[in-house]
């Protein structure tokens, strides 16, 4: 595995044990209370965010060994919207991941995403905790919290290992399907059901995991790994590579009309793929606003003022 291999070769040129960290995550997490902070003692959500990037940083993850240089780099980001009780909190949740991409100084992303459906429990001393033999804990309300961060997690390790290895990232996907199976609960909570609006939880991980969808792992590898990590040294090779992934990501969407993935992956993707290809031939920019106008509408015709 890629990283496995960046693990190896740090240890041969003499990079010290102090300088490996079991954990897999760079994270940092951001609350913003400014609609609630008249309702709310200021000390809370100040310790809520130290609490929870201790809860993504020094927590394991995974079986792997993470070297410093491999953690991966992401944020979240809860906004908080309104106090449903004393403790209990209606939130939004933004998520984003990056990833660097071969013998260059960018990183692009990989998932960036909200969810709008996030309500949970916390008050001042509360310990967090997050068990996925009892994802949904003793309190449904406060496990809605870790259960919630935990299932992005597992996502995150997942794409980002698909990007690097083929299908690399199932066994992470297998892990957040299961916090859906048995997340919390209770009134106010939404997201884990099937049912819980167009866009939930359970509908992303069922586009990662279920067999009609092996497709959409072979163009997460075939964009990063044999697309994007190519283009210093095969540019154009890259480029093609990357377009033949576009177009397959067009094919999972044609077939899967209801899909949440497509749009999810496309996110955030507009200035990387638009300088990808200003220096593509007329033909290639030509089939790749095809493919953009069906998989990335949003944004056609800023593609166009790039493009054409």
């Amino acid at each position: 595995m890629f990283r496995k291999f960046i693990f190896l070769l740090c240890c041969l040129i003499g990079i010290s044990a102090a300088q490996l960290s079991a954990q897999e995550l760079s994270a940092t997490i951001s609350i913003q209370s400014s609609k609630v902070d008249n309702q709310v003692d200021p000390k809370t959500f100040t310790q809520l965010q130290t609490q929870l990037k201790d809860f993504l940083n020094q927590r394991k993850w995974s079986n792997e060994t993470f070297g410093n240089e491999e953690k991966i780099d992401c944020s979240f980001y809860i906004t908080i919207e309104s106090v449903l009780s004393p403790g209990v909190y209606e939130a939004k949740l933004s998520i984003v991941s990056n990833r660097p991409v071969y013998n260059s100084n960018y990183t692009t992303p990989i998932l960036n995403m909200q969810d709008a459906n996030f309500t949970f429990k916390y008050q001042l001393s509360q310990p967090i905790e997050f068990n996925e033999n009892k994802v949904q804990g003793t309190d449904p309300l406060e496990a809605n919290l870790t259960a919630t961060l935990a299932y992005y997690i597992y996502v995150i390790l997942g794409l980002d290992y698909d990007s690097f290895s083929l299908k690399g990232g199932a066994p992470y996907f297998a892990k957040a399907l299961n916090v859906v199976y048995n997340a919390p609960e209770a009134s106010g909570i939404n997201g884990w059901k099937s049912y819980d609006g167009q866009r939930n939880r359970f509908i992303f991980i069922d586009n990662l995991t279920k067999s009609g969808m092996d497709k959409i792992h072979e163009v997460i590898y075939s964009y990063y790994r044999e697309g994007l990590d190519q283009m210093s040294e095969k540019p154009e090779i890259a480029r093609g590579t990357i377009l033949n992934a576009l177009m397959s990501m067009q094919e999972v969407q044609d077939a899967n009309t209801n899909t949440m993935i497509v749009p999810i992956l496309m996110q955030g993707k507009f200035t990387e793929i638009a300088g990808i290809f200003t220096k593509a031939d007329k033909q290639m920019r030509k089939q790749l606003l095809n493919t953009l106008s069906s998989i990335d509408l949003t944004n056609l015709n800023k593609y166009k003022e790039k493009l054409e």
